[in-house]
């Protein structure tokens, strides 16, 4: 499970911010809102609220950035991903950490970087003790050769593999260590260096980023007829005129004329990334970008296999595609997957989850998350301007969070938990109240009236 998240000196972030899943030990409410892993109580959900550009959209890609850096190193516009506030950020480390569970181990894996120089001046991945301390497991300083911490105790066989292993990475700029320790390695016969491929599969597997134009996930829903039938079910409850979900297979030509050929040249880029990391002999990831659906399964020496989907809508004999949908209901489909999954230890992060939807709809999306996945080890973060949930008893008072630019532009990350307030306080006034901060602050303006 998500920890917490500390980001510094990117994009909107000038100094370092944070958000913890740590519950407060005052709030004795939704108690199963919080998951207990050894001594530490986390929580499962977060909501964050701020104005528009606040910066609450580059937290989210705070969590896709160090995905996309794990695939593929530092990515070529990151130059300009600094905090640009100030003019000495351009030369000044921007900073990324991650603290997180893997079953009942604590991890805090992080790196540090010159974007404006696409350069990594270091990397780090600790083992996180109950009593406040760590372990060291390994830490790569700019180029020099990573070295293991001293409690990594080794055979003379497994350091001059690992040797190998970090003397042939050493120069390597752009590209992460953690990376490198799982292109094609295995470590069946080496158990005290699993934390490499613990921490890396974390990250890449259970941290779903879901951004209002583009979905991706490699969930099995879209792919068999039961599972299509319970996505036709579940979309017929919110009432979306949709009564049957096909699928059709297309080819790529097809999937071009369908959206923009560069969009299908990326998703085929990052499927191949996919491949070469995880020596996998196939893979296949669902797709939602403006304008089509697509799922995309991949196996060597073969053609992509694609299907889109086919949509039924009363007793029309007609199809729909999905492109012919509302925005809503597109929406609804990025999100639908949430519902279903069975993975569990997943962290959805949803940027803009009410994007399109109604708020009744939200409230009852929300419940229906809550309620599906209740007494499972899964955790949703998600950005919002929906201010009607908070008095909906859907959240305790430290999984709300507000977003807000300072005086310097830089964006400034709080909890609720910090106010004071009685139980009963409406907080949904109090915050359009400005009463937390982190809404709209507007400025005169007035029309020249022509003579």
């Amino acid at each position: 499970m998500l920890i917490k998240i500390t980001v510094e000196n990117f994009k909107s972030f000038d100094q370092k911010e944070e958000l913890s899943m740590l519950s407060s030990s005052k709030m004795q409410d939704n108690k199963n809102h919080r998951v207990k892993i050894k001594q530490t109580q986390l929580l499962k959900n977060a909501v964050v609220y701020g104005a528009n550009a606040s910066g609450k959209s580059n937290l989210v890609a705070a969590f896709a950035f160090i995905k996309a850096t794990l695939i593929e190193g530092l990515p070529i516009g990151s130059v300009t991903d600094f905090c640009r506030n100030r003019a000495d950020n351009k030369e000044r480390e921007s900073v990324f950490e991650l603290q997180f569970t893997v079953g009942d181990t604590f991890y805090a894996y992080g790196f540090s970087a010159l974007l404006s120089q696409r350069r990594i001046t270091e990397e780090w991945l600790y083992e996180l003790m109950q009593d406040g301390g760590a372990h060291q497991l390994f830490v790569r300083e700019g180029s020099k050769v990573p070295v293991l911490g001293e409690d990594v105790k080794l055979s003379a066989t497994e350091k001059g593999r690992f040797k190998v292993y970090s003397e042939d990475f050493s120069g390597q700029d752009t590209r992460l260590f953690l990376t490198e320790m799982n292109r094609g390695k295995r470590y069946e016969n080496s158990p005290k260096l699993r934390f490499f491929p613990e921490a890396f599969n974390w990250i890449m597997d259970n941290i779903i980023v879901i951004n209002p134009n583009v979905g991706i996930s490699n969930t099995e829903a879209y792919y068999n007829d039961e599972s299509l039938d319970n996505i036709s079910r579940l979309i017929q409850t919110f009432d979306t005129g949709i009564t049957d979900i096909k699928t059709r297979q297309i080819t790529i030509d097809e999937m071009s004329k369908m959206i923009p050929a560069e969009i299908v040249q990326g998703i085929f880029a990052h499927l191949k990334a996919q491949m070469q990391i995880t020596n996998l002999p196939s893979i296949q990831m669902t797709w939602r970008v403006e304008g089509g659906f697509f799922n995309i399964r991949i196996k060597e020496n073969s053609e992509p296999e694609i299907t889109t989907l086919v949509l039924k809508h009363g007793k029309s004999v007609f199809d729909f595609s999905f492109s012919e949908e509302s925005d809503g209901t597109k929406r609804l489909f990025d999100l639908i997957d949430m519902l279903l999954t069975d993975r569990p230890d997943a962290v959805f992060v949803v940027d803009e989850l009410e994007r399109s939807l109604h708020p009744k709809l939200t409230e009852r999306f929300l419940r229906l998350f809550m309620e599906a996945h209740d007494e499972i080890r899964m955790q949703l973060v998600f950005t919002t301007h929906e201010d009607t949930i908070m008095d909906q008893s859907l959240f305790r008072r430290d999984e709300i969070w507000f977003v807000e630019r300072d005086a310097d532009n830089a964006s400034k990350i709080y909890s609720l938990d910090r106010f004071k307030e009685r139980y009963d306080k409406k907080l949904s006034k109090a915050y359009l109240e400005g009463r937390y901060g982190a809404i709209p602050v507007f400025r005169q303006f007035s029309f020249k009236k022509g003579e």
